[in-house]
């Protein structure tokens, strides 16, 4: 490897217009495709195969206008509460609002708690009103009893009396009297019966009307008696529901939209906040759906963090040249990586992490890997080395260890794919792919800018004291020999002397600052950001807030129950069983209520908005989560319906918690991945497990100190955490991942100088001062950037980014500076010729990868040319 990375130095230093060529288009290649195909990205986080989105995919094909995003509207009366004319423009506002394209329904809050307040008082009127139905009803009953009775009496009599004239007839008609005489003598006593018969029918049909209307009005009263009672169970199902606060100071409007609320366009987020904006006297705080801006990842916290690490670049190589060098480099792997990253957006979903995290490793290892380079590159110029062998030289060697460095981070951000997580996947993938342009643009651009640049990275100062040295030295015999002492009597001065000197103290140190920074770590808790992890001064935090002063906490994030019903079920019988539903899912612990909110039209399924008691990422909401879904099966027992969880809040729920089951695993992987690796690199085994068990440290140190600064509110203040809480449910895999990588990192640049000197002939605790010696200062450097970097990004306008940041800038902090530059040589002391120690049998098995390219610098470096002036090798 280190061969082949010496002739692509030197191809690339003899063809530098050609290669700075290719990259400019490659560049330009990519920035346009971004610019061109680039989509929309999303902070919804979506696992397939979880409850949630088989609910959310059922409901999108059963109930699509259900399936939308939602975002809501706080609106606050600066004076007091509403007037007429405020409610009457806020609801004018909303009006319009719903007239928008992608809008499919917006609530109103007056009317709605008008609704809500006016369900007491119109149950109170209906059951009057039914009262005194019911006893018009029962004294109708009364009469048409009085009526009934008198017409069977007088249908009695009337029988009666018919009776006895046909008995009249027959003792007529047998006198032998004819027919018409026993007609003529009855006629007066039958027309008198006759017109008993004719009233009797009259009344009869009276009757008869009386009783219909009587039924037809009992039937109504039942029906008026079942719609009370299903009004009722609604009102009771919206108990401790407000969309006007009590003192009538706030209100808050809800939006539905026909699509996703990341796939809204950015024009129709503005006209939205304008319209609500435009109510004098009245504050409208739009919720984060509505103002999250994802469209852009750099902002000014960021670029302080560059410019931190430009100023320590310029200090360390003394010229704005050598300085832009590594951040120039940075940026056009940055260029190339994000901007990939960004053109694939509208092919791949992924989070607005995603490139944000590409920007944060690619300008960090970008810059520290053009470092490493640049400052070899720069101590062989200063040496005499030709600048063509120099820029070969180095690209082979600090090039080599940069491969391998670089390799360790991808092969830890592509091994994200394993927890089977797609959104993380695309994280880790576009992350290792922005590494991975870096790493080429190190050994491929960089060449070809240092030959460009020729001895423009060395200031004249630096190059005269070169000469003079230089000169000094070649004219003395012997001054090889001189300059290794000269090195040893360095490498018993400073901080890596010290701690050689008090192994037991500095790994006694060491171990106790770390564990006590881990100790938080044990309560770590894991969900997905709400908006009170917004800045206080935004939009998305004022709405948060005032949601849950006013409202309660859990209308921040409200439960989404998809219920399945039975088939065959007419519509007053559909919604007596979603009521009957929403009865039981209010009996959970933690539910404040339950409501049933919308119903397919075939009336088999029941969506229900279930508000808990607490906000979407507190302990309690998560119980109530869990304790939602096992109610499950006593809703079916008791209803015969199934139902399902699906939204943000329940979606967060079980991404945290398959996060959490996939870190174990992820962990295993990488420390497993650590230890083969550095026995490669090493020929070791003591020195593999002394790096992991570093790791480990400044890893549960970082662990520990995010749980305090973002969970427990520690310094909040500093760090503007307005809204401890969970910590970022990928966070901690994410860590793991590249902190595993970017500790491997020094520990290669540290250790193998250890190395080399020691298989050079040095006893092995000198080897350790030597090595410490000869890379303390770049890594110093190397790390601080990193930090200076990774700390920009602790005040992102991304808030979801700012727990990241501070847990991988103090991370390298501590890997660095505790473990690979006090801990890891303390320890290689007390070790001594031991660390060194491999069994044969697996000596003769491994590889000499020779990272360093000790072997390269042997074989290749050849005479030096003196410093003096200008030498003509440097001015080509």
């Amino acid at each position: 490897m280190a061969t082949l990375l010496y002739r692509l130095g030197r191809f690339a230093y003899d063809r530098r217009g050609l290669v700075l060529a290719l990259w400019l288009v490659v560049i330009a290649a990519v920035g346009g495709s971004a610019a061109a195909f680039h989509g929309t990205m999303t902070n919804n986080f979506q696992i397939p195969g979880t409850e949630t989105q088989r609910v959310l995919d059922k409901l999108k094909a059963d109930l699509p206008a259900a399936a939308g995003g939602n975002a809501s509207i706080v609106f606050e009366a600066q004076d007091g509460s509403f007037t007429d004319a405020q409610k009457d423009a806020v609801g004018g506002a909303l009006e319009r609002i719903g007239d928008l394209e992608d809008v499919q329904a917006v609530v109103d809050p007056f009317d709605r708690q008008d609704q809500l307040d006016g369900a007491s008082d119109r149950i109170a009127a209906g059951k009057q009103e039914i009262a005194a139905n019911e006893a018009r009803l029962a004294a109708g009953e009364s009469k048409l009893a009085a009526a009934k009775a008198e017409l069977d009496a007088n249908r009695d009599r009337l029988d009666a009396g018919q009776a006895q004239l046909d008995a009249q007839k027959q003792a007529l008609a047998a006198q032998g009297l004819p027919e018409a005489a026993v007609a003529q003598a009855t006629a007066a006593a039958q027309a008198q019966i006759d017109a008993g018969r004719a009233q009797l029918e009259a009344g009869q049909a009276r009757y008869d009307a009386g009783r219909k209307e009587a039924d037809e009005g009992a039937a109504k009263l039942a029906d008026g008696k079942a719609d009370l009672a299903l009004g009722e169970r609604e009102a009771q199902s919206a108990e401790g529901l407000r969309f006007v606060s009590d003192d009538g100071h706030a209100a808050i409007a809800s939006i539905q939209f026909t699509k996703s609320t990341d796939a809204l366009p950015v024009a129709l987020r503005e006209e939205i906040q304008s319209l609500a904006g435009s109510v004098p006297g009245v504050e409208a705080h739009a919720s984060k759906e509505l103002t999250q801006d994802i469209s852009s990842i750099f902002g000014a916290a960021e670029a302080i963090g560059v410019t931190v690490a430009a100023l320590v670049l310029i200090v360390m190589l003394g010229t704005l040249v050598a300085a832009g060098l590594p951040l120039l480099m940075a940026l056009a792997g940055v260029a190339v990586g994000v901007g990939g990253t960004f053109a694939l957006t509208s092919m791949v979903q992924m989070s607005s992490v995603t490139p944000m995290l590409g920007l944060m490793l690619g300008l960090a290892v970008g810059i520290d890997y053009s470092l490493f380079i640049v400052n070899r590159h720069r101590n062989q110029l200063l040496h005499g080395m030709d600048p063509r062998e120099s820029v070969a030289l180095a690209t082979g060697t600090s090039g080599n260890a940069v491969v391998f460095a670089g390799m360790t981070v991808v092969i830890a951000l592509a091994a994200l794919v394993v927890p089977g997580l797609p959104f993380l996947a695309v994280m880790g993938l576009s992350a290792a792919a922005t590494v991975t342009v870096a790493v080429l643009v190190a050994i491929t651009l960089l060449p070809a800018v240092l030959g460009f640049a020729g001895r423009r990275i060395i200031s004249r100062r630096r190059w005269a004291e070169a000469a003079r040295q230089n000169t000094a030295e070649n004219a003395r015999a012997g001054h090889e020999e001189e300059e290794e002492r000269a090195d040893i009597a360095a490498s018993n001065r400073g901080w890596g002397a010290w701690v050689t000197r008090h192994p037991w103290v500095s790994v006694a140190a060491s171990v106790v600052l770390l564990g006590a920074l881990a100790v938080p770590a044990a309560s770590l808790r894991l969900a997905l950001p709400d908006g009170g992890s917004e800045p206080v001064e935004s939009s998305a935090y004022q709405a948060y807030s005032a949601t849950g002063t006013y409202f309660g906490q859990g209308m921040t994030g409200p439960i989404v129950v998809v219920g399945e019903l039975p088939a065959g079920l007419d519509e007053a019988a559909a919604k007596a069983k979603q009521l009957d539903i929403a009865d039981e899912l209010r009996d959970v612990p933690g539910v404040v209520a339950a409501v049933p909110s919308a119903l397919s039209e075939d009336r088999r399924t029941a969506v229900f908005q279930v508000i808990p008691t607490d906000g979407p990422a507190s302990a309690s909401t998560v119980q109530a989560v869990h304790d939602l879904r096992a109610k499950g099966a006593q809703i079916r027992e008791d209803t015969g319906a199934t139902i399902g969880l699906t939204g943000q809040t329940a979606a967060n729920v079980d991404i945290s918690a398959k996060l959490a089951d996939a870190l174990p695993p992820y962990l295993a992987i990488v420390v497993g991945l650590s230890l083969l690796l550095l026995m490669l690199v090493f020929r070791s085994l003591l020195v593999p497990l002394l790096a992991t068990g570093g790791f480990l440290l400044s890893l549960g140190a970082a662990f520990g100190a995010i749980v305090a600064v973002y969970q427990w509110g520690w310094l909040g203040p500093v760090f503007d955490v307005t809204h401890p809480g969970a910590v970022l449910s990928f966070l901690p895999i994410l860590l793991i991942g590249i902190l595993f990588g970017l500790a491997m990192d020094y520990q290669v640049f540290i250790t193998s100088g250890m190395r080399e000197s020691y298989v050079h002939g040095q006893e092995a605790h000198l080897a350790v001062r030597t090595g410490f010696h000869h890379a303390a200062r770049v890594i110093t450097a190397a790390a601080i950037i990193m930090v200076s970097v990774f700390a920009g990004f602790i005040f992102s306008h991304l808030t979801m980014v700012r727990p990241l940041g501070f847990g991988l800038a103090l991370g390298v902090l501590l890997d660095a500076f505790v473990v690979r530059m006090t801990l890891v040589p303390a320890v290689m002391r007390l070790l001594g010729r031991g660390a060194w120690w491999l069994p044969a049998w697996l000596e003769r098995l491994l590889p000499d990868l020779d990272i360093e390219g000790a072997q390269l610098e042997r074989t290749t470096a050849g005479p030096r040319h003196r410093v003096e002036g200008e030498p003509e090798a440097l001015a080509r």
